[in-house]
């Protein structure tokens, strides 16, 4: 197993830049009407996964890291529910959401096993 010196060799925090630039790719596909609204929201909560992830990874106790990856799953259940917005709007049926959904959805289940097994 290798050791972890640096949140950077954390997969989670690896997939969950991904992610991000997953979500860019989807959403510079956006309406331009969406750029302050769906689009920003998206992006800035793609971009707080793996900065929680790493802001944690550097706390200095256990439970505070445990918080910032509670914040990280929060904000992927946000990202979530944001891209499920933007399927059912009419632009969304022309956009192909399944490397974000793919992505996203391992980054999920390693945050909660990572929550859980603390």
């Amino acid at each position: 197993m290798n050791k972890i010196h640096s949140y950077k060799d954390l997969v989670a925090w690896q997939r969950a830049m991904e992610v991000v630039v997953s979500v860019y790719t989807v959403t510079n596909q956006f309406p331009k009407s969406e750029l302050y609204g769906l689009t920003s929201q998206a992006r800035r909560a793609a971009i707080s996964i793996p900065s929680n992830i790493a802001e944690g990874r550097l706390r200095r106790t256990k439970t505070d890291y445990m918080y910032r990856l509670s914040i990280a799953y929060s904000s992927g259940a946000e990202l979530e529910t944001q891209i499920e917005i933007a399927k059912r709007l009419p632009f969304g049926s022309t956009i192909d959401f399944s490397k974000v959904d793919s992505l996203l959805n391992e980054v999920m289940r390693m945050l909660n096993k990572m929550i859980n097994s603390s």
